[in-house]
């Protein structure tokens, strides 16, 4: 069996790749670690995004859990910070979310959270993929009442929203708001915790809940109906969630973008303000742009940089005893009130800040500066690149050019694409050595 887990769990094209059999496997194995490792109830928390293939799943992942003797408390359709900020407060062994995020449609994927709350340490992956190679003996089985058991507690819902809403100071019923929920997870959970807040003037958008269209033409991946809703009604500020809403992308109110390098610039003086913000450090991955750094240190606020993924951002964070991070992509971390990226508290900790100046994105961001920087996705048959030599020439042809700049080239760990970053000052001669990156990798790896 090949490595299963990526960066940000198990993915793949569901009842494909991602089938009933290997989800009971990894639902299985996934709750027989989880029992050696933690001292809980024998309990986990389960919860999927709205894709149509999210019942046959979870289906199949309870089955799996129940088949060793582990209870299962189903949530049904809520957001992936949901179930890590309800499996940190509540007595239980772990947590597993089933989704696939922002990919497309007909993939799904299940993530593994310790009973932190925290996504599993790839030392545990490892172990739940060794477990499942091993095959399991009928009469090793728990029977009768051993047997898990599904246990509906809707109640814990209402721990998670009041989280979010208990993080907010200031009056938020003054802002008129576009929702754009992208057919995801947070479908419902948006719009009530706004409105909980005060929020009088909200108009939600792709609010539906069909799984059939999660992601398509709209939420974080495309902006494009949320900036002209925003433009169209006089919004204040758009928020446009992914599909298992534990990241978030806003839209000021003349339509410009905010992504996750601006929100974090925002939150970190947001928090030096109020005194929350601890050591005046934060943790970004290194595809954040070099004019966060810039814009952060007339603060005197200092930026880590740790690799790529949200759980490494929540590593840096604990390992630095540090309480905010996050991704340009807009996975940010709030640690004082979640474990996990949190699209919904993200939007209103930056409404907080908004209400809290009375002044608008667009005034607040006028002071920060960011590099010129483009991505590019070269899909590719292999992505074992590291020991090309052509490659290898080129990026180093490109790293002594590009200065002062960076280049960043990583295979993605869910799709089967090299991502290219390459950031300098010069926007000319970074797009000239993107064609050039990306022509040759795409020669090499295909």
């Amino acid at each position: 069996m090949g490595k299963l887990f990526g960066t940000d769990g198990v993915r793949g094209v569901a009842n494909l790749e991602l089938t009933p059999e290997l989800a009971f496997k990894i639902g299985e194995a996934a709750a027989g670690v989880l029992m050696d490792e933690a001292n809980g109830k024998n309990r986990i928390i389960l919860g999927r995004d709205t894709r149509v293939s999210g019942d046959m799943l979870a289906s199949a992942v309870i089955a799996g859990v129940s088949s060793v003797g582990v209870d299962i408390i189903d949530l049904d359709i809520v957001p992936t910070p949901a179930v890590s900020y309800l499996t940190k407060e509540n007595d239980v062994i772990g947590g597993i979310m089933i989704s696939a995020s922002h990919n497309p449609i007909e993939d799904n994927g299940i993530k593994v959270f310790g009973w932190d709350g925290c996504k599993i340490s790839e030392n545990l992956e490892i172990r739940i993929e060794d477990m499942m190679a091993i095959p399991t003996e009928p009469d090793a089985r728990p029977t009768h009442n051993n047997v898990g058991q599904v246990i509906c507690d809707n109640l814990l819902i209402a721990e998670y929203i009041e989280n979010v809403i208990s993080s907010v100071k200031n009056d938020l019923s003054g802002l008129k708001v576009v929702l754009d929920c992208g057919q995801g997870a947070g479908y419902k959970i948006g719009p009530e915790i706004l409105r909980e807040l005060g929020v009088i003037d909200l108009i939600a958008i792709n609010d539906g809940g069909k799984g059939n269209l999660i992601n398509v033409n709209c939420g974080s991946t495309d902006t494009s109906g949320l900036i002209e809703k925003v433009k169209e009604t006089g919004a204040d500020l758009g928020i446009a969630l992914d599909g298992d809403a534990d990241r978030v992308i806003l839209v000021d109110n003349q339509g410009n973008i905010i992504d996750g390098d601006k929100i974090m610039y925002l939150s970190a003086l947001s928090m030096q303000e109020n005194g929350s913000l601890k050591k005046n450090k934060i943790v970004t991955t290194k595809y954040s742009n070099l004019g966060l750094d810039e814009s952060l240190s007339k603060y005197g606020i200092e930026v880590l940089k740790v690799k790529n993924g949200d759980k490494y951002v929540l590593e840096g964070l604990k390992a630095n005893k540090l309480n905010l991070g996050g991704e340009k992509s807009g996975h940010i971390i709030y640690l004082d009130y979640n474990t996990s990226g949190d699209g919904i508290l993200t939007a209103v900790q930056v409404m907080d800040y908004v209400s809290q100046k009375n002044r608008n994105l667009v005034e607040l961001l006028e002071e920060f500066q960011e590099w010129p920087q483009l991505l590019e996705n070269v899909r590719v048959k292999s992505k074992d690149w590291e020991d090309n030599q052509a490659i290898n020439e080129v990026i180093a042809e490109a790293d002594k050019e590009v200065d002062p700049g960076r280049i960043f080239v990583r295979a993605s760990g869910t799709e089967p694409v090299i991502r290219v970053m390459l950031e300098g000052k010069e926007i000319e001669l970074l797009e000239k050595w993107r064609d050039e990156l990306a022509a040759v990798i795409g020669e090499e790896l295909n």
